[in-house]
């Protein structure tokens, strides 16, 4: 997939959710993962998320596709839960970094934790807000936080968005408390229907995806930061969200029974090769 003698990757990819603009996958020489070319400035990608189609910024259950999402969405809340929960210590302090309408923290207040949000996206903000009693803030107020305020610090499809990766990696590392837990879930460009369904894969999703990891490119730039990876789980539920939007990219409609099938593959390859569409890397201080 790769050019020879080249850091190109044989892939362009079409912004399907708002620009229509196409984008080219460019492989990183020192870590190894995918780099969206060209990125928008800072100043012109917020531009990229307003789209009523931009589901993890607003709560509407306006088609079958939706309520879909919705579904697993909170199928997944409760398996985020049980994960903190177990790393969880005396005082049970969060924050989830990108944390769009606020239902993860919402779950974690519920349940006993002092739970905090990031969140850039002002109407998702708000929403989450509305929830949340106020916990979550903008980006630039990730600063009021003192240094190894909390027990767990997550990342749920959000690190992909972030610039100045081994920057951020680093606040968070000094967030954490000395045995605090880092989560980090993420897209995974190795697995059998990113292969499958190539420019069509919904979790490319550029130019809001700036970087697309894979399991070694991850470890390479979470080492470097002297932290390491003590586990990886896969996200089942991914596979199949993944591939039902993909087939719509690829063919204008919604193939229900397609996607579905394509996503079970998937999730069965997974069990030889370790591959999901989605993974979430549990890591801690070296």
């Amino acid at each position: 997939m790769v050019k020879s003698n080249s850091n190109h990757f044989n892939l362009k990819v079409k912004d399907h959710s708002v620009s229509g603009e196409e984008f080219e996958l460019i492989l990183n020489s020192e870590y190894g993962y995918l780099e969206t070319v060209p990125q928008p400035s800072p100043d012109k990608l917020s531009n990229y998320y307003k789209s009523e189609n931009y589901i993890s910024h607003t709560d509407s259950q306006r088609n079958l596709f939706e309520k879909v999402y919705h579904l697993v969405r909170k199928k997944a809340l409760k398996s985020k839960l049980n994960l903190i929960n177990s790393f969880a210590l005396e005082n049970k302090t969060l924050l989830d970094i990108g944390c769009g309408t606020g239902d993860f923290l919402k779950t974690a207040q519920q349940n006993y934790w002092t739970a905090f949000g990031i969140e850039p996206n002002e109407q998702a903000r708000s929403i989450a807000n509305s929830k949340t009693n106020n916990s979550v803030y903008k980006t630039e107020q990730l600063l009021k936080f003192k240094t190894h305020s909390f027990d767990v610090i997550t990342l749920w499809h959000v690190l992909e968005h972030l610039p100045d990766l081994e920057k951020q990696i680093l606040t968070f590392k000094k967030l954490l408390k000395e045995n605090g837990t880092l989560i980090i879930a993420v897209p995974n460009h190795k697995s059998f229907d990113a292969v499958y369904y190539k420019q069509f894969w919904a979790a490319y999703d550029v130019p809001r995806h700036l970087w697309h990891f894979s399991k070694s490119s991850l470890l390479k730039l979470i080492t470097k930061q002297s932290m390491k990876i003590v586990r990886i789980k896969p996200m089942l539920f991914d596979a199949f969200y993944v591939s039902l939007l993909s087939e719509k990219y690829r063919s204008g409609k919604m193939n229900l029974i397609k996607g579905f099938l394509i996503g079970l593959l998937s999730n069965l390859k997974f069990l030889s090769t370790k591959e999901a569409s989605s993974l979430i890397y549990i890591i801690k201080n070296k």
